[in-house]
């Protein structure tokens, strides 16, 4: 505000809405114009300490700015322009601030006893208590915590406020993970349908939710946590004004995050039709044991006229994991956010602190009969750091095992062969299984280690009705074309094109790839390859016993020639070591490698199957 000698005058064009003074006097007090322009209000005031002589406008007065307000002596004078000083004191608990806060708190689970004690009843956690156990504390920005569902036609506001908090769907910003990687911004979007609200359908505001934060994780590229339980379209909704709803962007704009950020999706309970679309367009899913998964719920499949069923028999998790649209099983809800947890960690970079297994247990690891089973599994534990190791899918594609583990605490994709199962040969499910996993290690930079151990692709007429021929070419055609490094570890056998799918195509197309001492190479089996090339000969051998003998010395023979030490001396593998040396040739490659700083998607997607 401008003063001259003597006034005091208007900063700015308006109307005298009123005139104020602390005192019977203007020269015992403080004296205050309010001015009103454009629709707002404007306080001047002069604290002149009884130097005050005169109010020059009156109430109602128009004034330009310059317009002398009041006039003064200057003696004492403090002037204090355009300060926010209300001329009436008002209450200390602001009414406005008031029921903003009440509205915030209806939907929080201390409001809604009788709704937490049945979902307790049935021993699962609300959805604000899975997404507290999931963030760290205190870290939630909430998005649309007032909607109420798209109801007002039928019902009145209170009883939407009171029965449709959030419209059914929790979600926001948040950080999980943030004491692991200090100095790392942890945040993700995290979500949640409300089963406790209308069952978990999807309503006209709980879709334009969705739509809102999955814009925000595109933008700020963060990953996306998703709690779907519940069933599809809300038929009750009665604002909009559209006819199918088909327009919805939400399914859009989800599928369109695949590839750009990790995209982790947990269930329990039932979850059908757009709930099960959300959940089947995420990296990994986690269900909680008892879960009913599938695209249509009882209501679909009755009005398609194709019979009633009770929730339960539909897309049981026995069926769900044994065809692998199950990745990870849960207990119960801790357990399903550990799991969640763990996963994101992987993608949010190296851990500080980690600690390794007694590296010389895997010389020991491996029989010394060569055609004696194992457990890889304990191979794989033993290699990578402590507590590390998280297999996905694991009851799904038997023969081939998929794992995300550290090294020195960098982040790793682990694929093995499963020695257990059809001898490590790989299936069409086994193929499927490890492709695709390459392609999300491939999406977010994560370098991939192969544990090789199989005796080629599986042969035979039943295993060619499942379209091997398909399915295993996709191993060729995405291993090959996947940028992060590769290491491969041949543990035992390493025959035909099994091996080279292992190895994205060939033993030199990894950053390095060194065998065991028990490894073994060839083009096919070694038992295999003696009966077919020398069948003649054998067949001529009439007595059995010599027969078996001689078949077995060429055995021998076949595997000292193909054994790991002899294939190295030809430079077909890059070295043949002591297994307790595997973590060093992992880190010389880890350590070298720099992954490159993307703005944007590196794949267009990741192959859901």
């Amino acid at each position: 505000m401008s003063e001259g000698t003597n006034f005091i005058v208007s900063p700015l064009q308006g109307t005298v809405l009123f005139v104020a003074s602390a005192g019977a006097e203007y020269s015992k007090g403080s004296v205050v114009i309010t001015l009103e322009s454009m629709k707002m209000q404007h306080d001047i005031a002069a604290d002149a300490d009884g130097a005050v002589s005169e109010v020059l406008v009156q109430v109602g007065q128009a004034v330009k700015t310059g317009d002398r307000l009041i006039s003064f002596i200057p003696r004492r004078i403090s002037l204090d322009s355009l300060i926010e000083v209300s001329p009436v004191s008002e209450a200390l608990v602001r009414p406005d601030l008031d029921e903003v806060q009440r509205r915030h708190q209806i939907g929080l689970d201390d409001e809604r006893q009788e709704a937490v004690a049945k979902r307790h009843g049935q021993g699962r956690l609300t959805a604000r208590e899975n997404i507290n156990l999931l963030i760290d504390e205190g870290s939630l920005v909430e998005y649309g915590p007032t909607v109420v569902a798209a109801q007002r036609r039928r019902r009145s506001l209170d009883d939407l406020i009171t029965k449709t908090p959030a419209d059914g769907l929790v979600g926001g910003l948040a950080s999980v993970n943030g004491s692991l990687f200090s100095g790392r911004d942890p945040r993700v979007v995290v979500m949640s349908y409300d089963y406790a609200v209308l069952a978990g359908t999807q309503g006209q505001q709980n879709h334009r939710k969705k739509d809102r934060l999955f814009e925000v994780a595109e933008k700020l590229q963060l990953p996306v946590v998703f709690f779907a339980e519940g069933g599809g379209g809300r038929p009750g909704d009665t604002d909009g004004l559209g006819v199918s709803g088909l327009d919805c962007w939400a399914f859009h704009d989800f599928a369109k995050l695949s590839g750009l950020v990790p995209l982790v999706g947990i269930t329990g309970g039932f979850c059908f039709a757009g709930n099960a679309a959300i959940l089947g367009c995420c990296d990994v899913v986690i269900a909680l044991e008892g879960s009913n998964i599938g695209m249509g719920g009882p209501a679909m499949i009755e009005g398609g006229g194709l019979g009633v069923f009770a929730p339960q028999e539909i897309g049981p998790l026995s069926v769900q994991q044994a065809n692998g649209v199950v990745d990870l099983v849960a207990r119960d809800d801790a357990h399903a956010v550990d799991l969640a947890k763990k996963y994101l960690s992987y993608f949010q970079g190296p851990t500080l602190n980690f600690t390794i297994h007694d590296q010389d247990q895997l010389r020991t690891a491996i029989p010394i009969n060569r055609v004696k089973a194992y457990d890889v599994r304990k191979v794989i534990e033993l290699m990578f750091d402590v507590d590390s190791v998280l297999e996905l899918r694991s009851g799904f594609g038997l023969g081939m095992i998929t794992a995300l583990a550290r090294v020195q605490g960098k982040p790793v994709g682990v694929i093995a062969n499963n020695p257990h199962h059809l001898s490590g040969a790989i299936d069409s499910d086994g193929a499927d299984k490890a492709a695709r996993f390459l392609q999300l290690c491939d999406a977010f930079e994560i370098p991939l280690i192969t544990l090789v151990d199989t005796p080629g692709m599986m042969v035979g007429p039943e295993v060619e009705e499942t379209a091997l021929v398909r399915h295993c070419s996709r191993l060729f055609v995405t291993g090959v074309n996947i940028t992060v490094p590769v290491v491969s570890i041949v543990l035992r056998k390493s025959y035909g094109l099994g091996a080279q799918a292992m190895m994205a195509g060939s033993t030199k197309a990894p950053l390095a790839c060194v065998a065991w001492p028990t490894g073994e190479f060839g083009g096919m089996g070694l038992e295999g390859a003696v009966r077919l090339g020398y069948r003649n000969e054998l067949a001529a051998i009439t007595d059995e016993s010599e027969r078996e003998a001689t078949f077995q010395k060429m055995v021998d023979r076949m595997y000292e020639h193909g054994k790991a030490l002899s294939v190295a001396t030809h430079f077909e593998i890059d070295d043949v070591i002591d297994p307790a040396d595997s973590r060093r040739w992992l880190t010389a490659i880890l350590e070298s490698h720099r992954a490159p700083v993307r703005s944007g998607k590196k794949r267009s997607n990741i192959d859901t199957w």
